[in-house]
């Protein structure tokens, strides 16, 4: 059987993070991805490439999720950028209606190459409707410092702090992503099982072709979890997942580079001939 998985998630135009990044990853993972689309993002060249977000209404979403429902069961889903407090709501609702296990939520809250949290009002309805179905959270620095309360953090110990924090909110575990900003030689995440910690680490690419790396993290996470496996053993899958993905990133346009959602795989050979 290949599993099947939903993401409920914002849209990239530019093809490197939001839905596409996940529909990417659940590919190469060899399972069959579902989208329902909360919000477009888009990037302006001719202003300094601000981004903006239009949210999908929540009736519109509703027709979305029915119609992916309408199919069930499914072996995974996730939750990304949701638009607005009304998708969150939309989204909890068919999660619970439709009792989709081993939910993965993503708490998006800004788009990389931003300082400005884009929906700081999502932080308070993530937490009262998804977090408390969520198998696992997969928050970045930024987020885990807002849902945990602590701030910005800086090092391994506030991010196991924030982790037991957050996991009081619900979710069996917590991931939090420690990326580019965390001042380490290597590339550390942590993860929380509610009682013990473990520590994911990889090397630190110095590149800036990593735009969709959270997401594609968490969608590899997903993915692993639709395919049976331990939620340890996904967590390190995806981390290595999305290390060939930065390792082997690709020049997109003057602002940004995206992982390659096809360098574990070594998609590129394929077809060839």
């Amino acid at each position: 059987m290949i599993p099947k998985i939903i993401t409920i998630a914002g849209s990239d135009s530019s093809g490197g993070a939001g839905l596409q990044a996940d529909l990417k990853t659940f590919q190469e993972y060899g399972t069959f991805g579902f989208s329902a689309i909360t919000s477009f993002v888009t990037m302006d060249p001719d202003h300094n490439w601000s981004h903006e977000i239009a949210p999908t209404d929540a009736t519109l979403l509703e027709k979305q999720l029915k119609t992916i429902y309408a199919g069930r069961p499914l072996q995974a889903g996730k939750t990304g950028m949701l638009g607005s407090v009304e998708n969150a709501e939309m989204a909890s609702f068919y999660l619970e209606k439709f009792n989709q296990e081993n939910l993965v939520v993503d708490p998006v809250m800004a788009c990389k190459g931003t300082t400005e949290l884009l929906q700081p009002e999502l932080a308070k309805a993530m937490i009262d409707n998804l977090l408390p179905k969520a198998l696992i959270t997969t928050p970045n620095l930024t987020e885990a410092g807002i849902l945990s309360q602590l701030g910005e953090l800086t090092s391994t110990e506030q991010m196991e702090e924030a982790a037991r924090k957050i996991s009081l909110l619900g979710p069996k575990y917590v991931l939090i992503k420690g990326g580019h900003r965390l001042k380490t030689p290597e590339a550390i995440d942590v993860l929380y099982d509610g009682k013990n910690f473990t520590y994911l680490v990889g090397e630190k690419y110095q590149t800036d072709f990593n735009h969709g790396a959270g997401c594609t993290f968490a969608a590899a996470v997903t993915a692993g979890i639709g395919k049976g496996y331990s939620v340890e053993k996904a967590a390190k899958l995806a981390k290595d997942f999305v290390n060939a993905g930065i390792k082997n990133g690709l020049k997109i346009n003057p602002f940004l580079g995206h992982v390659w959602h096809g360098a574990y795989n070594k998609a590129e050979n394929r077809m060839e001939g």
